[in-house]
């Protein structure tokens, strides 16, 4: 199974595992939703252990099964064997009663809907803290979670990583799907300057303003040499996706400033997919 790609797909009710698995079908992935546990060793197996001409295949294995310890056997075993990458999408209690109730569905663990989320939610704590990639979709739309797929899976090639370089304030929470979390909160802060508050980190006068304090200066060069370290290594090991958020208060003027030059520098320093992102750049 050289070129073969295994990807788990798992989460809450309600957080858009059958958009995200369209988006994957759309990609040419094999697409198996609520499989009976007791077949899924067998079929990925004759897939690819005997030469199938599927190269790639994505299970969606959620809570419907029931069977919470066999869910997380199952996925134990098809990342220890055929290296799955497991995907868990994620969403707030509230967003997900929303969207239960917008579609008038039953959620499959109860008639109380309320109790019902909170009971998957703690069910699943030990099959989440399997997952190699958290996505968190409580302020996706459809098409931003087809677009979010669509570009880290796309033409994906087993010698690349997907980098993904995101701003964010610490206000509004940590991104789940970090894998490394910056805190520039040290550097002074353009809010409190009155012609610049208004402004993004995108902008020339407050990005000059965060890049005259000296500190940046070292900080971007400590953590360049840091990138230089790690990046490598990760691919060297088979790591496919590496996210890392940098975060100041409302990730509205120093993290998106640095965001912007970390993303930029490694665009032209690594032969790698790197995304730039600013999640909470519009909130003010």
């Amino acid at each position: 199974m050289n070129n073969s790609h295994l990807i788990v797909l798992t989460g809450y009710s309600g957080a858009g595992k059958s958009t995200a698995s369209k988006a994957l079908e759309d990609l040419g992935y094999y697409t198996v939703d609520n499989m009976p546990l007791s077949l899924v060793e067998k079929f990925v197996q004759v897939v690819f252990d005997y030469n199938s001409e599927i190269q790639k295949i994505a299970l969606v294995i959620d809570a419907r099964s029931k069977d919470i310890p066999k869910i997380t056997e199952v996925v134990k075993f098809l990342k220890s064997k055929y290296y799955a990458e497991v995907i868990f999408l994620d969403a707030t209690e509230d967003i997900l009663v929303r969207r239960y109730k917008e579609t008038r569905r039953k959620h499959p663990l109860g008639d109380n809907l309320l109790d019902s989320i909170r009971l998957e939610k703690k069910l699943m704590e030990e099959i989440k803290e399997l997952a190699d990639i958290i996505i968190d979709t409580s302020s996706m739309t459809v098409h931003d979670l087809t677009k979010l797929f669509d570009e880290k899976f796309r033409e994906m090639d087993s010698s690349k990583m997907s980098i993904t370089i995101q701003s964010f304030g610490f206000k509004y929470g940590i991104p789940q799907d970090s894998d490394m979390v910056i805190d520039v909160r040290f550097l002074k802060n353009p809010h409190f300057v009155d012609e610049l508050r208004g402004k993004t980190g995108l902008e020339k006068d407050v990005y000059d303003y965060v890049f005259s304090d000296e500190r940046c200066k070292l900080f971007l060069k400590k953590l360049k040499a840091l990138l230089e370290f790690l990046i490598p290594n990760y691919v060297k090991e088979g790591k496919k996706f590496f996210t890392l958020s940098i975060g100041c208060t409302g990730g509205k003027h120093r993290s998106v400033a640095l965001t912007q030059f970390i993303g930029e520098y490694l665009k032209k320093r690594y032969d790698n997919k790197v995304y730039i992102k600013h999640r909470d750049i519009e909130r003010g």
